[in-house]
């Protein structure tokens, strides 16, 4: 804003009205809190105009769709081009039933997989390891080795598929598997396209399912930068994750700065082992939580792609438009689900989607209405994904690019959010860097204060949660929830056992010998994995072989 004249006749009648109508409304009906804020208890001023606002440079803060600093969205058409990659996040006991409901919500207008992995897979035990033992199938898809994999996407095309894998520590792993698929379907890998999840810091920092130490863990991560900006160009390297981050207790505000805390220190690996930040980072993506707060969640994500693309071009010196670009998955938030009157969690999923939308999403998830109590059955995942198809057609709100901007309350919220992200990340570069913050727990003691003031406001019914601590009814038990098959993991270790009998062990052996010299000295690790991988090492084998070279990691922070 530059009309100065202007700008004081409004901050006067704002004056003029606060003086006379809304003192005389105030006098008589109070307003129901003494203070409203946002989610993240940024304070929500009563009205807002072009006074909170006059501070921002439409050419430097806003820009165009597609150009720098990107705000108002990565593409220059956005959703007038395309809609969104609508992904159902999904997995459950063996590879055959899990290919039967990619199947099926594929047939239902799902236009991108999304994978998920049992916690042995995530952590990276075979299902006939001792520790497995009651996990197998339970959370998401057991894969124990390439013959899960193919089973896995059996009738799935993988050059007409945009395939994304929530795998962390062995990520690498789950690659390496995808790829050979691939191979044997006659695909060129150079065709693949989808993401890995492959985001390590968070684990340490928010999720658990760690294997490696950090040092021998980010130098995974690079392997795989390097190995695919050669061989799968179009694959996303990395989707850096807030949406954990955020699942955990914290606030927008931090779900922001520790997750290009995270990115800054990923990119930060990468230069230092000696690749051309032009070279990877295009294929950096993210991942965010679309939460219950509406308007905050778009300012949110508009914040992020702002201040990531001046970090990239500030900070690393990017020159490649892409490698400035924020591009990112979004999930709605589990956390906000609840198993009382599951129904209700329909209304909260529209509306979370709705946000991811009105902010830019390039991928997105809807959780399904009885996920707080099993995972999705067959009824509740369709609802979720004619959600998405609702919006994306029926609601409007796509015919417009980033329909919301110059909201006086959008823009001085987006600010407000880039501010303090900022701040937070300016704190974590004195600590020496999001790693380093994180082995000293800050980054941990900030998302539980965070996570109990949450609670705490819940329990005194500062913050309503519909059915909860406010309008709750008598239910019924529920019904018609999916149920995983107990059997499934006496199932899953007579597979292991039929690949390990079936081999050419030999092979195994030396692919995986091959493999432990490597993690020992200084060779990129991918060539050596999808060695493995292609002679029917199992997942917990290539793990332990690691293990045995990078140890495992202890976390010693105590909170």
């Amino acid at each position: 804003m530059s009309d100065n004249d202007g700008l004081d006749r409004v901050k006067r009648l704002k004056r003029q009205w606060e003086e006379g109508p809304l003192k005389s409304v105030l006098s008589k009906h109070p307003e129901s809190k003494p203070q409203f804020v946002t989610g993240s208890n940024i304070p929500v001023e009563r009205l807002y105009t072009p006074a909170e606002i006059e501070s921002i440079d439409y050419e430097r803060d806003l820009g165009l769709p597609g150009e720098y600093p990107y705000t108002r969205g990565v593409q220059p058409t956005m959703y007038r081009g395309r809609l969104w990659t609508m992904r159902q996040y999904a997995g459950f006991g063996s590879a055959e039933e899990s290919n039967e409901r990619y199947k099926y919500l594929l047939k239902q207008g799902q236009t991108g997989l999304s994978v998920a992995f049992d916690l042995p897979t995530q952590i990276g035990y075979d299902s006939d390891h001792p520790l497995a033992e009651g996990e197998v199938g339970k959370v998401g898809v057991a894969i124990d080795s390439l013959a899960d994999m193919e089973i896995l996407f059996e009738g799935i095309p993988l050059d007409r598929v945009s395939t994304s894998m929530t795998i962390n520590a062995p990520a690498a792993v789950l690659l390496a598997m995808y790829a050979v698929v691939a191979e044997k379907q006659n695909v060129p890998v150079a065709k693949l396209s989808g993401t890995i999840q492959n985001d390590i810091l968070k684990e340490y920092a928010a999720r658990g399912t760690y294997i490696f130490p950090p040092k021998p863990s980010m130098r995974l991560i690079t392997d795989i930068f390097a190995y695919c900006s050669k061989n799968l160009p179009d694959w996303n390297t990395i989707s850096i994750s807030g949406y954990h981050i955020r699942e955990a207790g914290a606030t927008a505000v931090q779900e922001v700065a520790f997750t290009l805390a995270n990115g800054i220190a990923y990119v930060d690996a990468a230069i230092k082992a000696g690749l051309d930040v032009d070279r990877f980072a295009p294929r950096l993506s993210f991942f965010f939580n679309a939460h219950a707060d509406l308007l905050e969640e778009v300012a949110k994500f508009r914040a992020a792609r702002r201040l990531w693309a001046r970090i990239m071009k500030e900070r690393f010196g990017a020159k490649d438009p892409k490698s400035l670009m924020l591009r990112f998955h979004t999930q709605t938030a589990g956390s906000m689900l609840t198993a009382q009157q599951p129904d209700n969690n329909i209304v909260r999923v529209t509306l979370q989607a709705l946000a991811a939308v009105l902010g830019g999403t390039q991928s997105l998830h809807t959780n399904s209405r009885d996920e707080a109590l099993a995972l999705p059955s067959e009824n509740s995942v369709r609802i979720a994904l004619r959600t998405q198809q609702i919006i994306g057609y029926e609601s409007g709100a796509t015919n417009t690019i980033d329909p919301l901007a110059g909201s006086y309350y959008i823009e001085s919220l987006t600010s407000r959010i880039e501010k303090d992200a900022s701040e937070y990340i300016s704190k974590i570069d004195a600590l020496g860097g999001s790693p380093t913050a994180i082995e000293k727990g800050f980054i941990q003691q900030e998302i539980q204060d965070s996570a109990y003031r949450w609670q705490k406001e819940v329990e005194k019914g500062d913050r309503i949660v519909v059915g909860v601590n406010k309008l709750q009814v008598q239910e019924p038990p529920p019904s018609g929830l999916l149920k995983v098959d107990p059997a499934v993991g006496e199932r899953q270790k007579k597979k292991v056992a039929a690949v390990r009998a079936g081999r050419d062990e030999a092979r195994v052996r030396a692919a995986l010998d091959g493999l432990g010299r490597a993690a020992a000295g200084t060779d990129n690790l991918m060539p050596y994995i999808l060695e493995a991988v292609r002679g029917y090492a199992t997942l917990g084998e290539i793990c332990d072989t690691l293990r045995k070279v990078f140890g495992e990691y202890k976390s010693t922070v105590s909170l």
